[in-house]
């Protein structure tokens, strides 16, 4: 089975390495230019692109609009502990949108990476 992809527009990939490899255990496959990285974390290849790159993904559509980062698609990170995780990365002086919430299928809260793009981290219900 192939690996899972998916694509972050970012203002700096330096900043976005960083990020991810410092405090949510991806580590760089590829950085073959600046404005382009694979990072990845078990499965999942995170393309992280320069916003104004030179390469594909940063290019204007044909209506105009550019691709920018943020939004609310966003990859799930799971973890044992989320009150514990959360704790230290508050502490590292990262940022969130919101608190932590429980729902029926456990508990999430939204992490905003360099550039704004959301990380769900989720803690699953204990059995």
């Amino acid at each position: 089975m192939a690996p899972i992809r998916v694509r972050y527009i970012v203002d700096d990939v330096d900043a976005t390495i960083a990020f991810y490899t410092q405090h949510l255990d991806f580590f760089v496959k590829a950085h073959p230019a600046p404005g382009f990285a694979v990072l990845q974390r078990g499965d999942l290849n995170l393309l992280v692109n320069a916003k104004n790159g030179q390469g594909g993904a940063a290019q204007a559509m044909p209506d105009g609009r550019k691709p920018e980062p943020g939004g609310w698609n966003r990859i799930q990170i799971e973890v044992d502990d989320l009150g514990g995780f959360v704790e230290t990365l508050r502490k590292a002086g990262l940022r969130f949108r919101n608190d932590i919430v429980t729902g029926f299928g456990g508990k999430q809260i939204l992490l905003d990476d360099p550039a704004g793009n959301p990380i769900e981290l989720f803690e699953p219900p204990s059995k």
